[in-house]
C-alpha cells in the first residue's frame, strides 16, 4: 500500500500521482469508484465487465421469452 498527500483545487479536483496510475491501470476515461469509509475517501479502478461475467444477466428475467413471443405474433399478422 502506498500513500501520498494531494491538494485540492477549487472545484475539489485532485491529481492521482502518475505512479499510482501506472500500477493500477487508470488511464484517461478510466472509471473510478469513490466511496466514504470512516471519514475517508476511497478511491477504486472499476474494472469492465467481461463477457463472461455478463453471460446470464438476464437469465430468469422472462425477457426473452416475451421477446420471441412477441415476434412470433408479429409474423402471423
Amino acid at each position: 500500500m502506498s500513500t501520498t498527500t494531494c491538494t485540492a483545487d477549487a472545484e475539489g479536483h485532485v491529481a492521482i500521482p502518475a505512479e499510482m496510475r501506472r500500477r493500477l491501470g487508470i488511464k484517461p476515461g478510466s472509471r473510478l469508484r469513490l466511496s466514504e469509509e470512516r471519514g475517508r475517501i476511497v478511491v477504486e479502478p472499476v474494472k469492465p465487465r467481461t463477457v463472461d461475467e455478463l453471460f446470464g444477466i438476464l437469465k430468469g428475467s422472462g425477457a426473452m421469452k416475451v421477446l420471441i413471443e412477441e415476434r412470433q405474433r408479429e409474423r402471423e399478422l
